[in-house]
C-alpha cells in the first residue's frame, strides 16, 4: 500500500467516524499536534492517547468531511492540503453552537516510519 493510499484510507475512516480504521495505520508511538494560528493547541504522544482524543472528538460532530485538495510526497512524509467541513453536534463555545457548520482549509503533514504513520501535524 502506498503512502497516498494509507492517507486516503485514514481520511476515509476519519470522515466516517471510524476510530479503529484510523488507528490501523498509526505507529504505536504516533505523535499528534494541532497547530492553529501558529500555536500548538493540542499535542498527544502514543496511540492510546490518540484513540481517546479521536473518540472524544467524534462526539463533537454530527458530520465531518476532509477532502484532499493537494498531495505532495516528501522523503519520510507527505503533505496534504485539505478542505474541511463539519457540523457540530454540541455547543463547544459561546460562538460555536450545535448545528453550526465549520469550514476551513488546512494542511496536514503525515510523517512515516516504514508503512506506519509516526506523526501527524494539523495546521489551520
Amino acid at each position: 500500500m502506498t503512502r497516498k493510499e494509507i492517507i486516503e484510507d485514514y481520511i476515509r475512516a476519519y470522515n466516517s467516524f471510524d476510530v479503529q480504521g484510523m488507528l490501523q495505520y498509526l505507529h504505536e508511538e504516533v505523535e499528534f499536534k494541532n497547530i492553529s494560528n501558529g500555536e500548538v493547541n493540542l499535542s498527544l504522544q502514543g496511540i492510546e492517547a490518540f484513540r481517546k482524543q479521536a473518540e472524544q472528538a467524534s462526539k463533537l460532530f454530527k458530520e465531518r468531511e476532509q477532502v484532499v485538495l493537494h498531495y505532495q510526497e516528501q522523503e519520510n512524509a507527505a503533505a496534504v492540503t485539505i478542505a474541511y467541513r463539519a457540523v457540530l453536534a454540541t455547543d463547544i463555545s459561546k460562538e460555536l453552537k450545535a448545528g453550526d457548520t465549520l469550514t476551513l482549509k488546512g494542511k496536514t503533514i503525515f510523517g512515516f516510519q516504514q508503512d506506519k504513520i509516526i506523526s501527524i501535524e494539523d495546521y489551520s
